[in-house]
């Protein structure tokens, strides 16, 4: 079966293309050509077979017109004389005329003696070898001859006319036969120039005519491969220009059929994915809260009791009271980051995309954090102070921006810098990037830093409050952005990073 199937395929393979083997402008080429070439050969054939025949047919009428114009002449010897010449002259017949008793009248052969021997030789019936009759009438005869001495032939009249004459007409044949070999000759040079030149002609018209199949040919293999941007250029105001267009026309539509539908695949898929996603997102969502607040809980549960204990000490109910307000503090700092990337997952919160300056928001966001910063004598370096206009939610990128500047607050060791910069990765985005000297996250938790209660460093996390969420809307936000974000070990420290689109000179 296996052998079967590939006879089965190569002969497709071959049948394809032998289909293709030649293209449309070269087989109406050979076509045309083709067509020329048995008009060529037709007329050659016709000049071979058909033109002594014809040419035989055209003298017997000219041969009977000049017998009856002489029948009708007056019998004048002037009259007749002034004819005999005019027809001789013009068409290329000898004409004997003699009276009753075979006498010369009036001759334009070279030899009428010649001619008037024959003449009676016809009449009294001793020239019979080697005649032909084409035509006989009651007054004269016509007849194809040979005269062997001489070996010509010649298509002859002759007869007797009303008014009493005896009249011989005379013309050769054989050359007209020269004249059909030279005219056959001219017509073979002549149908081959004819040939060269309408080939050639065949060629430059076919490509023209052609040349808009192909293109179109072409356009529906873009079309096939959905590429909507190939259009028609030509403008021929004909069948083809007519079918161009409509396939301009049917491109369109069908762009913005596959788009449409496109657009409704994708959006069933999400909600395809949302609907699996949802058990498993509330589970998730239900362990994490409730292994996040259950050590606040018991904190507040702990330090209540233990504040009714000292109810009677200012200074330990105090310090109860303040552990109490923290704890309570963080959960509900907990609660909005929660209730805020719920918002973000579930698209009840969409971004609205506006052209900002990024430079600004980004001198505001350190500005408005400069107490957290001193507290933790960290050394901010922000040297960028050219307008950057940027397309994007402008609140939800500065809770990015002061998410990440957080993180680097808290975590920074060492020299204690912190360095943001922006980086034009290409001509349409910029990447601004937040480092911090310190200690770096470990592989194996790199690449989980942005999923939701995720926490590299418990203890310490715990310490400034934080609950493993921030990040989390971060990357929220980001793909709401349909932007891109990330973290990354460098040698001194840690650099947190996110992409936004250009706009104005700099996307140019």
């Amino acid at each position: 079966m296996a052998g079967k199937t590939t006879v089965k395929n190569k002969r497709k393979h071959y049948s394809g293309r032998s289909r293709h083997r030649y293209s449309m402008r070269t087989e109406l080429s050979l076509i045309l050509s083709a067509m020329i070439l048995f008009a060529l050969l037709a007329i050659g054939l016709a000049a071979i077979f058909g033109l002594e025949p014809f040419y035989k047919f055209q003298k017997t009428i000219q041969l009977k017109t000049i017998w009856n114009s002489l029948d009708q002449t007056s019998a004048e010897y002037d009259d007749l004389e002034d004819e005999i010449a005019h027809f001789s002259e013009q068409q290329n017949i000898n004409i004997t005329l003699c009276d009753s008793d075979f006498q010369l009248i009036s001759s334009t052969s070279r030899n009428p003696e010649n001619a008037i021997v024959r003449l009676f030789g016809f009449y009294s019936g001793f020239f019979t070898d080697d005649i032909r009759i084409v035509e006989q009438h009651e007054t004269y005869m016509i007849q194809e001859s040979a005269e062997q001495k001489i070996r010509t032939n010649y298509l002859e009249l002759w007869g007797m006319l009303d008014n009493g004459y005896w009249c011989y007409l005379q013309t050769p044949l054989q050359s007209m036969k020269s004249v059909a070999r030279i005219t056959l000759r001219f017509l073979m040079i002549i149908g081959i120039i004819v040939l060269l030149i309408s080939a050639i002609l065949i060629w430059i018209a076919a490509n023209r005519y052609t040349k808009p199949i192909t293109e179109l040919s072409i356009l529906s293999k873009r079309m096939a491969a959905q590429d909507f941007n190939a259009r028609y250029s030509g403008n021929e105001q004909n069948e083809i220009g007519e079918l161009g267009r409509n396939f301009n026309k049917m491109s369109d539509a069908l762009e913005k059929s596959i788009s449409e539908l496109k657009s409704a695949n994708t959006e069933l898929l999400k909600d395809n994915e949302r609907k699996s996603r949802v058990d498993e997102i509330r589970k998730e969502f239900l362990n994490n809260v409730s292994h996040e607040l259950k050590t606040p809980i018991a904190l507040i549960q702990g330090y209540a009791e233990g504040l009714r204990e000292v109810a009677d000490d200012p200074e330990s109910r105090d310090f109860y009271t303040e552990v109490i307000i923290d704890e309570a503090e963080k959960m509900n700092m907990m609660v909005r980051k929660l209730l805020t990337l719920n918002q973000l997952e579930f698209g009840n919160d969409p971004v609205q995309l506006e052209r900002f300056d990024l430079t600004v928001l980004t001198k505001g966001v350190i500005s408005g954090m400069q107490i957290m910063i001193e507290e933790a004598e960290a050394n901010v370096q922000f040297n960028y102070d050219a307008p950057l206009p940027v397309w994007g939610d402008e609140f939800k990128i500065e809770e990015v921006l002061t998410n990440y500047l957080s993180n680097a607050v808290h975590h920074i060791d060492g020299e204690k810098i912190i360095e943001i910069s922006f980086d034009m990765i290409d001509k349409k985005h910029v990447r601004v990037t937040v480092f911090n000297t310190g200690q770096p996250i470990p592989e194996a938790d790199l690449p989980h830093v942005f999923e939701k209660f995720y926490k590299v460093d418990k203890a310490r996390t715990r310490e400034y409050g934080g609950s493993g969420i921030g990040l989390s809307i971060v990357r929220a936000i980001m793909e709401g952005h349909n932007q891109k974000c990330g973290a990354v070990n460098l040698e001194q420290g840690v650099a947190f990073w996110f992409e936004l689109e250009l706009c104005g000179e700099e996307s140019a």
